[in-house]
């Protein structure tokens, strides 16, 4: 089929787009640079140029496709009101593209995070919270699974606090970049906080499955490790990068400094059993041995 995404030149869509064209699909991806146009047409991607708020564009994508991965999401998370802004952008986005695709039948794959669960692991089963700083993702996506009652195969792949690529990308990569900065490879509290990972390749791979099986409605877990210890994450990153590793202030990470204190594992058992999933790439703690000094 040919499949509209949006935020197809980051560390999951850019993985996701390989995965789409390597089985047969072909893609039609947001370009909002001629440095983002030229990648994906290297890749082999159809290029559509525009940004994820020009949303008459977006639902041009989606009015010539037969799917839809909606990835695209902003880069600026350095306050609050700078996260805020971008989780505005994406809710308006994500409505323009599910309400073009309203009777239509039609997959629209959105991304969204691992909810966590207080004392255990979580599940497909559990939740988004509506409460806290991303809390507002957590409705969008609410309400675009929404659409399953009104003709669009909306679902949602729960992504973990990293996914990662060649030891970079997601909250290990905030960390590692904090690191570089700070000259110490610092974690919140006593760094026994869990985060779940999955390799970008893998991620992919789920995505292509939830776009072509999926039923309407339904949540899925990206997760390949249910939950590595911060302090073991930030020792692999002081180590590559010859830095010591301790507990610092949880407000060094600014707005996301309350997540990243939090123990958050997830599993991905009713994912594999259903979708047949089964990730194949490197783990967390063995692919940040790729960071460079």
């Amino acid at each position: 089929m040919q499949v509209f995404v949006t935020g197809g030149t980051g560390t999951i869509g850019s993985a996701v787009v390989a995965e789409l064209l390597a089985s047969g699909h072909t893609v039609l991806a947001l370009a909002r640079s001629d440095k983002s146009a030229q990648a994906l047409t290297d890749a082999g991607a159809e290029v559509l140029r525009g940004q994820i708020a020009d949303l008459d564009v977006l639902r041009a994508g989606a009015a010539q496709s037969e799917g839809v991965i909606s990835l695209a999401f902003g880069s600026d998370y350095s306050t609050e009101e700078a996260l805020a802004r971008s989780i505005a952008e994406e809710s308006a986005a994500m409505a323009a593209l599910g309400e073009e695709l309203v009777g239509s039948e039609r997959p629209l794959v959105t991304v969204s995070g691992t909810p966590w669960v207080p004392g255990r692991a979580a599940t497909e089963a559990d939740p988004l919270p509506t409460s806290g700083p991303v809390g507002g993702r957590a409705i969008s996506v609410n309400a675009l699974l929404a659409l399953a009652s009104r003709g669009v195969r909306a679902t949602a792949v729960r992504m973990p606090r990293t996914v990662h690529n060649e030891g970079k990308g997601g909250f290990a990569g905030l960390l590692t970049e904090q690191a570089r900065r700070t000259g110490v490879a610092g974690y919140p509290g006593d760094g026994a906080q869990r985060w779940p990972a999955v390799h970008a390749l893998d991620a992919a791979v789920l995505f292509r499955l939830a776009l072509e099986s999926a039923p309407a409605g339904t949540a899925w877990h990206a997760v390949a490790d249910e939950g590595d210890a911060v302090r073991d994450i930030a020792a692999v990153i002081g180590k590559r990068l010859g830095l010591p590793v301790e507990s610092v202030p949880q407000e060094n990470f600014g707005p996301f400094g309350p997540i990243f204190a939090m123990d958050q594992p997830a599993t991905s058992i009713r994912t594999r059993e259903v979708l047949g999933w089964q990730p194949t790439h490197p783990s967390l703690l063995e692919d940040l041995e790729n960071i460079q000094p």
